[in-house]
């Protein structure tokens, strides 16, 4: 199936973050071929498409774990293409990698607090500790435990908790449903909801479970073989059942 033509149409709004013309290649073989699109403030904007479309790679370029041949990233009106996570982090961005990328032999707590590292205000951090708490209180029942005997649904939990310890504007998630039930598939994407629209954390959602994602989007991204072919509100996205059946899935 040959790529459709860029379509779709963007209302102005604040920009939070802003990519143009990104370029990201592994040796010889390309992943992104040119990829722009902007996520406003407080906003869900989901990243679909199929496996090898180059999700992943721009998350990771825009989170500096990659390294851009080309293109331009912009986090609130900053340039930051090319920077190192380290320094992205105490910017406001936090990354939650596909596959949690928790620390296994270490408790849930300790976790919790290596997603402070980059804060040093001890009563902010205790607050914020309670907060997350809140959100997720199996967390609170397990501090103690080893994160790696967790399940998968409370390692999913533990990986967003993490990344909210940073105190990020910018979250951005690589596939959270992933091996999940379809009960704590739904638990998290409302809890990403919530977050989006209770205190205006801005997400970059990247997932495969195309319908999940629709479901709690205010914008959507279609990739295409390292390209966007589409950039549209999810609600005209999700009532398209051509196009929801060619490059959706359902």
């Amino acid at each position: 199936m040959s790529a459709p033509a860029t379509l779709g149409h963007r209302e102005a709004r604040t920009s939070l973050l802003a990519v143009e013309d990104l370029h990201v290649s592994y040796g010889a073989i390309t992943a992104l071929r040119g990829i722009s699109l902007e996520v406003g403030q407080g906003e869900v904007v989901a990243l679909i498409g199929a496996n090898g479309a180059g999700k992943t790679s721009t998350l990771r370029a825009i989170s500096g774990m990659l390294r851009p041949r080309s293109g331009k990233i912009a986090l609130g009106g900053e340039q930051i293409q090319g920077l190192k996570a380290n320094v992205l982090v105490p910017r406001g961005m936090a990354h939650a990698p596909e596959g949690r990328g928790i620390f296994l032999n270490l408790t849930v707590l300790e976790n919790l607090e290596l997603g402070a590292y980059v804060r040093t205000d001890t009563e902010g951090i205790a607050e914020d500790l309670a907060y997350v708490y809140g959100l997720f209180p199996r967390l609170r029942e397990r501090q103690k435990q080893v994160s790696g005997t967790l399940s998968g649904g409370e390692q999913q939990m533990l990986s967003i908790s993490r990344a909210l310890m940073s105190r990020p504007r910018l979250l951005l998630l690589d596939e959270p449903s992933l091996g999940l039930a379809p009960l704590i598939v739904r638990q998290i994407m409302a809890l990403l909801r919530h977050l989006a629209r209770d205190s205006g954390l801005t997400i970059l959602l990247v997932e495969q479970n195309a319908k999940s994602a629709l479901s709690i989007a205010d914008q959507v991204v279609l990739l295409y073989l390292g390209r966007v072919v589409l950039t549209d509100a999810a609600a005209r996205v999700s009532d398209d059942a051509e196009l929801r059946h060619h490059y959706l899935g359902f």
